[in-house]
């Protein structure tokens, strides 16, 4: 009888597939929801992806709200809040808001997930928001308009995120410009002024929301 060697024996028992992790959920869920939006993220469908059966799967994600969690956490740790322990207020919001438009401009299909999730349990999500709080307070923000401010924030940074993947003639009133010739002409004049025209829109509303909010912490 042949010896069978060490090494066979190892690899026998092997799976085809890397064993599951949190990580490799995480990332395949998010391959998902870029390529076929959130409706296209089921345990199912993430099964699949992944090459194992949905009951591995439920063995590792108890359900697919834990799945989102996870995700909310992964797309957050790539946003920069760093400016808020180092900078003044105005230039730690705007350092912010412009790295949390990027992250979801790049992953646009999560703004309508992502925008109403609880952050319950959601660790990495929550350091953000502690960070942040930290720094509102520290620039003697009230701590009951702290929360207020930063979904007013958060608000505006989602839609711009959503803006960034538009089509550059949304504005186009076509056949009927001549019925409606102010708003086509400051269409005109606006896309006529060169440079990228959704970070100039991102740019004038972040610049007027710093502006209103440090006006109201004045007050």
């Amino acid at each position: 009888m042949g010896t069978v060697r060490p090494d066979a024996q190892r690899r026998a028992g092997r799976p085809p597939q890397g064993v599951l992790s949190r990580t490799r959920i995480t990332g395949a869920a998010l391959e998902l929801i870029d390529e076929a939006g959130y409706d296209g993220l089921t345990m199912s469908a993430l099964a699949r992806r992944l090459k194992v059966a949905p009951s591995a799967l439920y063995n590792h994600a108890a359900s697919k709200q834990e799945v989102l969690r996870w995700l909310q956490d992964h797309v957050m740790t790539m946003v920069d809040f760093s400016a808020f322990a180092t900078e003044p207020w105005a230039d730690a919001v705007r350092s912010w808001a412009w790295s949390y438009r990027g992250v979801f401009a790049r992953h646009a299909p999560l703004v309508p997930v992502i925008a109403v999730l609880p952050v319950t349990d959601a660790a990495d999500t929550l350091r953000m928001y502690e960070e942040v709080a930290r720094g509102f307070l520290a620039a003697g923000w009230p701590e009951d308009r702290v929360v207020p401010a930063i979904v007013a924030l958060e608000s505006f940074i989602y839609g711009s995120a959503l803006d960034v993947s538009a089509p550059s003639d949304i504005f186009d009133s076509g056949a009927l410009a001549g019925e409606f010739p102010l708003f086509t002409s400051a269409v005109r004049s606006s896309t006529g002024s060169g440079g990228n025209a959704a970070d100039a829109a991102f740019r004038a509303g972040l610049e007027g929301l710093i502006t209103g909010l440090d006006k109201q912490l004045a007050d």
